[in-house]
């Protein structure tokens, strides 16, 4: 089955509320590596002016991807996850993403281009407060491979 290319455009209704923990921003900080005190010290955090730990920058991909998830387990876009590839991926942080944060995401699909039975797919997950303050912005180019003959 093909990507549904007529998916660009769609935007996805807001997903669950996503809670910051300082366990989760500290687990993953140790897989990334992320070496920085501010994010797994809270004195070293509001010594930098932040209310509790903060981020790795890259952690706003954690909260993108379960937004994403909407495209992927929707079986009339035509994506099999197992034939997709992450071609790039950038961020746009409005705020440092915080320990105690209720995170909300939009999720967009910018555009489905095809070419040689390549599906390129551009999404955009809008990161917010459950307020509705902007958070971060997560642009990802998806490669899905063609079925094998």
């Amino acid at each position: 089955m093909p990507v549904d290319t007529s998916y660009a455009g769609r935007e996805y209704p807001p997903n669950a509320v996503y809670e910051v923990s300082r366990v989760k921003l500290a687990e993953f900080a140790s897989a990334v590596g992320a070496t920085h005190p501010a994010h797994t010290d809270p004195a070293a955090a509001q010594a930098l002016g932040h209310a509790d730990v903060i981020a790795p920058p890259t952690f706003a991909v954690v909260v993108a991807q379960r937004a994403e998830a909407q495209l992927f387990e929707d079986e009339a876009a035509g994506i099999d996850f197992s034939r997709v590839v992450h071609a790039d991926e950038r961020f746009t942080h409005h705020r440092p993403i915080r320990a105690g944060d209720r995170l909300v995401t939009v999720l967009h699909v910018d555009s489905i281009v095809e070419r040689a039975g390549l599906a390129m797919i551009s999404t955009r997950a809008e990161i917010a407060s459950e307020d509705g303050d902007p958070v971060a912005t997560v642009r990802s180019t998806l490669a899905v491979r063609p079925e094998e003959s």
